[in-house]
């Protein structure tokens, strides 16, 4: 596997954090341009390893490119033009040297589920939507960035993101069952839907195109999981290796388009192709708003900025973690709104990083972004000089491809460790993943979301409170159902690990209260805050009012290991000068202490 030498790499780094270092306008302007940094620093030695990554990673992204945009229910020419521009733009403005941007699976998914629900596939509403789709997220996007607001995909847990994924490959596959059986199928309310129409339909399979594709589809498998192994078992280099293994698609591609040309299967046999495309560059294009689909897309637009993003920068991430390098995940934000703006203008669709690429591009030994400039050259010279040959490229093959892709996509082993770690987010993960199969992608999504911060509160309501006392010659305070520990009959010490915010308020005053009652002997309650990051009003006004009915029953309320900032809080609040700072201990041991219980 080829690398940039570490030096390579440290010099260029050394030169970026210099760079960054430098105050005024144009260290500003470094840190939105990133390539402004690294095309000054750029070294001879790394254009080898772009420039091969570039031409493998360009050879690669023409029939996965095509295969998506007809998944988004465009033409395959606007899955070109949606990687050709976003390609040159992410090597300007994004910080990751290996991430490849352009349609991916589950955009492309989301973008397809909206199309069908608003215009005719492949049709020139369809592209207008795509069209304004890609303007309005990245617009989006760019507005996150730039306000720095990277954190809002948090919102997004990873049960959540595995149960869409997992979903999500169920409904991309079914949403090829048509082409490769070559039969028609009507729209459907749920995804599931598709298998009865299927069914219905099975006596008008095309079998020509059956066949092709079961066996596009075994080809690929064969070639990403059998044919690079053996290949390095007979002597070949492991990159060589990993190239060919990779060549799957283009095979195929190869294959079917030859196969149908010299044989006619598109007359002989009514194979369906993708016919013609125009030729040469992308089209400078306007999107025209229409306020009334731009309010039935909403939702979708919404998905597809978060779901592009979060693709997007976890991919980088994963990446750059490999070579000790870093990626802002905030300019990531731009650099992706800046790929879908460009997108827009030149006839394209919503776009996002994709893994599979862009694993391609590491391996092939990308040392920074030029490697996306040569990619985006191959995309051109192949619309420029090749598409007269797309005419005899079946829709069966691009199918075949998009499944062979996405049957890595679920994601048995997140549910496997929620199975063991958290039930609750297993619930999330399924309710995900149902909602996705019988609602709709987009619906399901949100469901998935609401889901996940219903079980957020429902586990936080419910905190974790115990009664703790001293571990024997030490300071140390722990629970008493685990550990031996040392306790005063006239002092109680709790713990409660949680937040004190509206829905733990209630815990809170009933286990204060429960604890004097069941102790007719108890003088002081020692709440140790050391897990409590943040006290609402909500819980603040609920812990003045429980101090109050402790007085009434002879029982001291103290507060121990009280977080500063949290602390600092309370006195804006007012609440240390009513309770009084000689009740604030700095831990545990010191309140146990002046209570005389050590």
């Amino acid at each position: 596997m080829a690398h940039t030498p570490a030096s390579h790499r440290d010099d260029a780094l050394t030169v970026e954090a210099r760079s960054d270092a430098q105050p005024g306008g144009w260290a500003r302007l470094r840190r939105y341009l990133p390539i402004l940094r690294w095309l000054p620093a750029y070294r001879r030695e790394h254009l080898p390893g772009d420039f091969i990554a570039g031409m493998v990673l360009g050879v690669m992204a023409v029939p996965q490119s095509m295969a998506y945009a007809l998944l988004a229910n465009l033409p395959p020419q606007v899955g070109l033009y949606a990687t050709l521009a976003p390609l040159l733009v992410y090597a300007v403005f994004g910080t990751s040297r290996t991430l490849s941007i352009g349609p991916v699976a589950l955009v492309s998914l989301l973008t397809g589920t909206m199309i069908a629900q608003l215009a005719p596939p492949q049709s020139a509403q369809a592209m207008q939507l795509a069209l304004l789709a890609a303007l309005v997220v990245g617009v989006a996007q760019v507005a996150l960035g730039a306000m720095r607001m990277g954190f809002v995909v948090n919102f997004l847990s990873h049960p959540v993101l595995s149960g869409f994924t997992s979903a999500a490959a169920v409904v991309i596959a079914l949403s090829q069952v048509k082409n490769l059986f070559g039969i028609e199928l009507p729209g459907s309310a749920s995804p599931l839907a598709d298998l009865g129409h299927v069914i219905a339909r099975l006596p008008e399979t095309n079998w020509v195109s059956l066949g092709m594709g079961v066996a596009a589809i075994v080809v690929i498998i064969f070639f990403h999981r059998r044919l690079g192994r053996a290949l390095v078992h007979l002597g070949v280099s492991e990159f060589v290796a990993a190239q060919v293994a990779r060549s799957g698609g283009l095979v195929v591609v190869l294959v079917g388009t030859l196969l149908t040309w010299l044989l006619r299967l598109d007359q002989t046999a009514q194979l369906r192709t993708v016919g013609h495309v125009p030729a040469g560059l992308p089209p400078f294009t306007m999107p025209v708003f229409d306020p009334s689909s731009l309010g039935a897309m909403a939702p979708a637009l919404v998905m597809l900025v978060v779901i592009g993003y979060v693709e997007s920068v976890s991919i980088a991430k994963s990446f750059a973690s490999r070579r000790r390098e870093k990626v802002d995940a905030d300019q990531e934000l731009i650099a992706l709104g800046m790929a879908d703006i460009a997108a827009s203008f030149t006839g394209g669709s919503p776009v996002s990083g994709s893994f599979s690429r862009s694993a391609v591009n590491f391996a092939s030994g990308a040392a920074t972004q030029l490697s996306s400039v040569f990619a985006a050259a191959v995309i051109a010279v192949a619309l420029i000089f090749f598409t007269p040959m797309f005419y005899f490229l079946p829709e069966t093959v691009l199918a075949a491809s998009i499944v062979a892709a996405v049957l890595n996509l679920p994601d048995f082993e997140t549910a496997r460790q929620a199975w063991r770690y958290s039930k609750a987010d297993l619930l999330t993960l399924v309710i995900t993943l149902v909602g996705v199969l019988f609602v709709g992608v987009e619906s399901g999504l949100l469901i998935g979301v609401a889901s996940s911060l219903a079980v957020h509160l429902w586990v936080t309501s419910r905190p974790h409170v115990t009664i703790i006392g001293r571990v024997e010659d030490t300071e140390t305070y722990k629970s008493v159902k685990r550990h031996k520990v040392k306790t005063c009959p006239h002092v109680t010490a709790l713990r409660i690990d949680e937040s004190l915010y509206f829905a733990t308020a209630k815990v809170l005053e009933d286990t204060l209260i429960g604890v004097a009652v069941d102790n007719p002997a108890l003088k002081y309650i020692v709440l140790d805050c050391s897990a409590v990051n943040r006290i609402d009003l909500s819980a603040l006004t609920t812990l003045e009012t429980v101090d109050n009915e402790l007085r009434t029953m002879g029982v001291t309320l103290v507060l121990s290991a009280v977080k500063g900032p949290i602390h600092d809080s309370l006195l804006r609040a007012g609440f240390v000068a009513r309770f009084g700072q000689d009740r604030i201990y700095l831990s545990t041991h010191e309140a146990m202490k002046a209570l005389e219980c050590t």
